[in-house]
């Protein structure tokens, strides 16, 4: 066994791995999709900084979308998320998964079994999409805890250009973020925090904020992340 060390907030070891290195914030791979792939090879997912058993914010902002249950949903940077899983056992029938790393897309694959195959799954890279250029109009946008990496201003207009092209009018976006109380660092990487006005900058003027709100988020380790989730509108 030996530590975790991504700084990911999982507090505990995991098994060796000799076929992926570990990588610790102390030395980050600038490989971003190498980077996740060995956090999601070397980190126990359901121990992780940023598990939910039930991702409660997220839902709550789902419902008060008013999407359709065939609209088409997109979530960036899902990792292993259990949304899917609330999405498929809520009869929702569209939906698009995405995320850098293969290794997390085919954990969750394999926790969903054969519902698995109603989802269109997609690795590719937020700040340099190729694939994703390529998928249909998207209902309702989710990200929840992905922006906030991206700190530079050339990665940030990447992913807000993306969304203004692949959300429809009407469409709606659910982000959340570390607020400014927030872990300056996420899994051994710099993340970007933000409060409303922020984000309605960025996202401004393509996108109207409809709804907001600040929530303290328990890790499975026992400490906490106050975080900023939002609901915008495409105008």
């Amino acid at each position: 066994m030996s530590s975790c060390g991504t700084g990911c907030g999982c507090g505990s070891n995991v098994p060796n791995r000799p076929t992926r290195p570990l990588i610790t914030k102390n030395k980050v791979n600038k490989d971003l999709q190498h980077y996740w792939e060995t956090i999601y090879n070397v980190v126990d997912h359901e121990k992780s900084g940023w598990y939910e058993k039930k991702p409660e914010p997220t839902i709550q902002l789902i419902e008060k979308s008013n999407i359709s249950k065939d609209d088409h949903i997109f979530i960036a940077g899902a990792g292993t998320t259990t949304l899917v899983d609330y999405l498929l056992d809520n009869n929702y029938t569209n939906i698009t998964v995405s995320d850098i790393s293969s290794t997390a897309l085919e954990i969750l694959k394999e926790r969903l079994k054969d519902q698995a195959n109603t989802i269109n799954w997609l690795v590719d890279d937020l700040t340099h999409p190729e694939k994703l250029q390529q998928i249909l109009p998207v209902d309702l946008w989710i990200d929840r805890a992905v922006f906030h990496f991206f700190t530079e201003t050339e990665d940030q207009k990447t992913y807000i250009d993306l969304l203004n092209k692949l959300v429809k009018p009407s469409g709606k976006v659910i982000i959340a973020t570390f607020n400014l109380k927030g872990a300056t660092k996420c899994s051994g990487l710099p993340v970007r925090r933000y409060n409303e006005l922020m984000l309605k900058e960025k996202l401004s003027p393509e996108f109207e904020l409809q709804e907001s709100f600040e929530t303290l988020y328990t890790m499975p380790s026992g400490d906490t992340r106050p975080y900023l989730y939002t609901l915008f509108k495409k105008l």
